[in-house]
């Protein structure tokens, strides 16, 4: 049985995502930051913990919670948007902080934490990214905390994705997506994102560890 992990399961695509790899009979481990969602998670057929990626503390407890277990596939999906403002505003210190822990830190302390479990599988170790990270298609400032959150997260996993030679690291965009963060204009379904997203990973190469894609399949500009 494959199995899989997913981070940041408390609603819209990180809880697509278990949704969707428990139908494909994946054994499935989520993680929410709040005891209704983890129970509402174990009802659904997933082993979920309760963790929170700003807590250095609650992260580390992710191993021996696994319990040993390899993993064919991690996705980190936890992240948070924060102010809309551009460059014609300084960010205030608390959003920049909370922008950047949810978004980098969080995800920088993930990694040596399981990529071991994801390399003893061959796995894929998959990072949730922007459009809005790429500093080659960048047309405007809007929501620049988290543009750079998402250009740092890029860097992080290129970087990390040399020191792990047997598991794949990705960070891929999941589109425009009608969830909370995306808001109902959003012209993509958090399904079809998901279903896309999981075609994309699947066919991911060896060779193309670190690499940057989107959910329909195109490979983005740094």
């Amino acid at each position: 049985m494959r199995t899989a992990l997913i981070i940041g399961a408390s609603r819209g695509i990180g809880r697509e995502f278990v949704r969707q790899l428990l139908a494909d009979s994946y054994k499935v481990f989520a993680t929410a930051r709040d005891d209704a969602t983890v129970e509402a998670l174990k009802q659904e057929g997933a082993h979920a913990m309760k963790i929170d990626v700003t807590v250095a503390e609650s992260l580390a407890s992710l191993p021996w919670q696994l319990d040993g277990e390899r993993l064919d596939l991690v996705v980190y999906v936890a992240g948070v948007f924060g102010s809309y403002a551009g460059a014609t505003e300084a960010p205030a210190v608390a959003e920049f902080d909370r922008v950047m822990h949810a978004n980098v830190l969080g995800a920088m302390q993930a990694i040596p934490l399981l990529a071991p479990a994801v390399e003893e599988a061959k796995g894929t170790f998959v990072f949730l990214t922007s459009v809005m990270g790429s500093i080659g298609v960048t047309t405007a400032s809007m929501g620049w905390v988290y543009r750079a959150s998402k250009a740092a997260l890029n860097m992080a996993v290129k970087a990390a994705s040399m020191d792990y030679p047997h598991a794949k690291l990705m960070v891929i965009h999941p589109g425009w997506v009608k969830t909370e963060m995306g808001g109902p204009s959003a012209p993509t379904s958090v399904q079809d994102s998901v279903a896309g997203m999981r075609k994309v990973i699947s066919g991911l190469k060896q060779s193309e560890s670190g690499s940057f894609h989107s959910f329909d399949g195109q490979t983005m500009v740094w």
